[in-house]
């Protein structure tokens, strides 16, 4: 299992062209910028060669800590739901139960609605079948059947099961908001429309979180009105003649005592008198001299909170304390508890009425008394309760304090929100207690309307009833624009910014859905917009509502693609190829090769290669981690002992550091390839299309071989073609005590890796096959440019050596995001 981890790990590094550098020597690599330099971590004793940036050894130290921040959820409000305007996506299945309701009803326009109703854009969301391998999607998607970007994804146990989605604009369901919410509610939608009844009783919940508690400090500064009693700390500081600092209590009866000066009665005097009554007394006994008085800790006090709060009891709080600080200390009014009159009661008399409400909604603490010794704070039940829903600003449940209108409510819940249709308000009744009724009216009429206890009012946003035409393909601002009497095709292409120039002016298409008394019907036209934009009634028709004109580009047109080159060739840069030009093509555009070009070293990146590997190492790492976790889960649950729990517990966390090392693994994109002189590369297997983006770099020859991992030192060594392999080890001391040296392999220049045999038979890993010594001795050929790797052996982890199928899905994880295979494989 070992050796087969070994290649796991190697296949791993071939694959996503890991940069690796080794701290101890810092290795020149001559090859190229892009070339191989490597790392190796002995952490904690072991060892694997991986990336430096980011780093990742086994195994890890206790101390390393990994801090993953929460992810803060941004709400989108309503008006961003406004604005945004999105069609809703539905199934077939939905869409079919929707057209069977009574009530409502599907159309492809919105023209002549009553002005009760509302239109909901509709997009069916139509499921191809299953496709079973990426191949089979990906000949899909070039041939046109599917879009790439309506691919959706799923992860499903090992395999990647994809689906590919097509997005059909379907219409609009018409009809009353009420009877369109209830029918999409049944079938599990939620319309942007729909009033949410999902309101709380407004206020409670900030009770409920502790660090809202407004505790008051013990030793926070005091006002020159706060007024001395038992228990206060007094600090004085005295210099000039005398010199000296003392911090006295006052005791039950009222006094301090200071040496020297004796005892003082300052129970009942405030702060500043305090201040004024020190001075005099000490002058009786000292001369010049300079006083500071200040207040060190408060002494406490009794109160009392009653009635229907969460947790009502006797409280101990400083004294300087108010009624807001011990409401909190309660946790506040229960939810049957009243927020709107609540009562301070002092030597038997209610001092205060205090409404939370002007505190909450206004910041309002005028009524927000100091409290005093056994002072009672009493809640009493709540008074009539309003629910406020829909669109307004604080959507909640409302303590009503007295009689109190629709517009009072609106004003109570923060005002209307910025989409608030004022055409129609909805009141939710209860009658005797037997039933409930409806009312509708418009905003105007209810505003003077008085609200009754159980009431619901629901406000509604506005209703988007937008006359549109679209206009996409090659015009300057493709988009949606609203449309105007008697506007044409001119008009539309003049207010999308005119034609692209490379706008097909012959034919274009205008799409157009008319409803007639035999149902809808779809029209198409071809339009030549050359025509139709020097007034050809013929061409620049009258437009519709909802019509769309999509103009084409010219066939054969396509944007500019750009490849760059780089190193020993004659002129480096960024050249624009053409459809089907090959790698052959840009180097000869270049000048080819300089006379100090290393063709084995050469480094192509391709885009398109670089998001295949790394969707392979996201996927597999999430398999990985699902793995790991489940097992650490169910070890430390099975634990006896405090020790075994302790050590358990580390062990999931090197496995979940592991895994946080490979999600972070970014791959490069390159492939290897194989260059030679442009005659012979011409026309080879070698010489392939260039994509948009790739990038080639051909560096100068390299006159090192680098040895790293587990030998006894890392290093550079100058080439010498009488030197193999084992010469090179021995340079480096040969292997370290926990080398793996049947698992040894060299990183090629080009990318590639090859296993040095130590037998007949061995592992090439860029063919992807099993080789014999004796017919493939390239296998051990050393090349400059080559990086010597020696691995060390990974049984020495036990978490690794127990689970038994990591190697395996360490592979699956490399050979899915390799191209070594897919180009020069023979």
């Amino acid at each position: 299992m070992i050796k087969f981890f070994s290649k796991a790990i190697l296949v791993l590094i071939i694959s996503t062209q890991l940069v690796l550098t080794d701290v101890s020597f810092a290795i020149q690599n001559q090859m190229s910028p892009f070339g191989p330099s490597f790392q190796s971590n002995t952490q904690g004793g072991g060892v694997i060669l991986m990336p430096q940036a980011p780093v990742m050894s086994l195994p890890f130290r206790d101390d390393d800590k990994i801090t993953i921040p929460e992810s803060m959820q941004d709400r989108q409000s309503e008006f961003e739901a406004f604005i945004a305007d999105k069609p809703i996506e539905i199934d077939e299945f939905q869409f079919d139960v929707l057209k069977k309701f009574d009530d409502i009803s599907f159309q492809y326009t919105t023209k002549s609605l009553p002005a009760e109703y509302i239109s909901v854009p509709v997009r069916i969301m139509k499921v191809t079948k299953k496709l079973d391998t990426k191949t089979e999607q990906l000949d899909k998607i070039k041939s046109g059947d599917i879009n790439k970007d309506d691919i959706k994804t799923q992860i499903t146990g090992f395999e990647i099961s994809k689906e590919a989605a097509i997005l059909i604009d379907a219409g609009y369901f018409v009809g009353s908001r009420d009877k369109i919410a209830s029918a999409f509610k049944l079938v599990g939608i939620k319309t942007p429309f729909d009033v949410s009844r999902e309101i709380k009783q407004f206020g409670y919940d900030m009770f409920t979180r502790p660090s809202f508690a407004l505790k008051s400090s013990y030793n926070a500064p005091v006002g020159p009105d706060y007024v001395i009693g038992p228990g206060d700390e007094i600090k004085i500081s005295l210099w000039g003649m005398i010199e000296g600092e003392q911090t006295v209590t006052v005791e039950r009866d009222g006094k301090v005592t200071f040496a020297k000066v004796g005892t003082i009665g300052v129970a009942g005097l405030t702060f500043k008198e305090l201040k004024d009554v020190l001075h005099k007394e000490f002058s009786k006994y000292f001369t010049n001299f300079q006083m500071n008085v200040s207040m060190g800790n408060l002494r406490t006090i009794k109160v009392y909170v009653t009635g229907s709060a969460n947790r009502p009891g006797a409280y101990t709080v400083s004294s300087l304390s108010t009624l807001v600080n011990a409401i909190f200390q309660a946790f506040g009014p229960a939810k049957t508890g009243s927020m709107r009159d609540i009562q301070l009661k002092r030597n038997g008399k209610t001092v205060v009425n205090f409404d939370m409400y002007d505190f909450l909604i206004k910041g309002d603490k005028s009524k927000d008394v100091r409290l005093m010794p056994e002072d009672v704070i009493f809640i009493p039940p709540s008074g009539p309760l309003v629910g406020m829903a829909g669109s307004v600003n604080n959507p909640a449940v409302y303590e009503l304090k007295a009689e109190t209108s629709v517009a009072q409510l609106i004003d109570l819940a923060g005002g209307l929100s910025d989409v608030a249709s004022k055409g129609s308000v909805q009141i939710e009744r209860i009658i005797d207690n037997s039933r409930q009724t409806v009312m509708e009216s418009s905003l105007d009429e209810a505003k003077g309307m008085k609200v009754q206890s159980g009431d619901v009012v629901k406000v509604y946003p506005v209703v988007q009833d937008r006359r549109t035409v679209k206009i996409f393909g090659a015009v300057q601002r493709a988009g949606e624009y609203g449309l105007k009497k008697n506007m044409t095709v001119r008009d539309l292409v003049g207010m999308a910014g005119g034609l692209k120039y490379y706008a097909y002016p012959k034919e274009a298409e205008l799409s157009r859905v008319a409803i007639t008394d035999k149902g809808t019907t779809s029209e198409k036209f071809l339009v030549n917009i050359e025509k139709a934009l020097a007034g050809d009634t013929a061409h620049n028709l009258k437009l519709g509502e909802n019509d769309y004109l999509f103009i084409r580009t010219t066939p054969e047109w396509q944007l500019q693609k750009k490849v760059s080159i780089s190193g020993e060739v004659k002129f480096p840069g960024t050249y624009v190829i053409k459809k089907g030009e090959k790698l052959s093509s840009l180097i000869d555009r270049a000048g080819g090769y300089t006379t100090e070009a290393y063709l084995k070293g050469a480094v192509f990146l391709r885009q398109s290669v670089k998001e295949l590997q790394q969707k392979g190492l996201d996927e597999m790492a999430i398999r990985l981690e699902r793995e790991l976790t489940v097992g650490s889960a169910s070890e430390i649950s099975t634990a006896v002992s405090a020790e075994e729990i302790q050590a358990k517990r580390a062990e999931a966390e090197q496995k979940q550091k592991f895994i946080e090392s490979l999600r972070k693994l970014k791959a490069s994109g390159r492939m290897s390839i194989k260059l030679a002189h442009i005659r012979l590369l011409k026309g080879s297997e070698h010489d392939f299309e260039l994509e948009e983006n790739d990038t080639l770099h051909i560096p100068q020859r390299s006159s090192v071989v680098n040895v790293v991992g587990a030998v006894m030192s890392q290093g550079s060594f100058v080439y010498s073609d009488k030197l193999d392999y084992k010469d090179y080890v021995d340079l480096s001391g040969g292997y370290s005590r926990f080398a793996d040296e049947d698992n040894a392999y060299v990183l090629k220049a080009d990318g590639s890796a090859r296993r040095l045999s130590r037998g007949i038979l061995s592992w090439n890993s860029g063919r992807d096959r099993w080789e014999f010594e004796g017919f493939e001795n390239e296998s051990r050929e050393i090349n400059p440019g080559d990086s010597i790797v020696v691995p060390e052996k990974f049984a020495r982890v036990a978490w690794l050596r127990d689970i038994r199928d990591i190697s395996q899905i360490l592979m699956n994880m490399a050979v899915t995001t390799g191209v070594i295979w897919t180009i020069f494989k023979k």
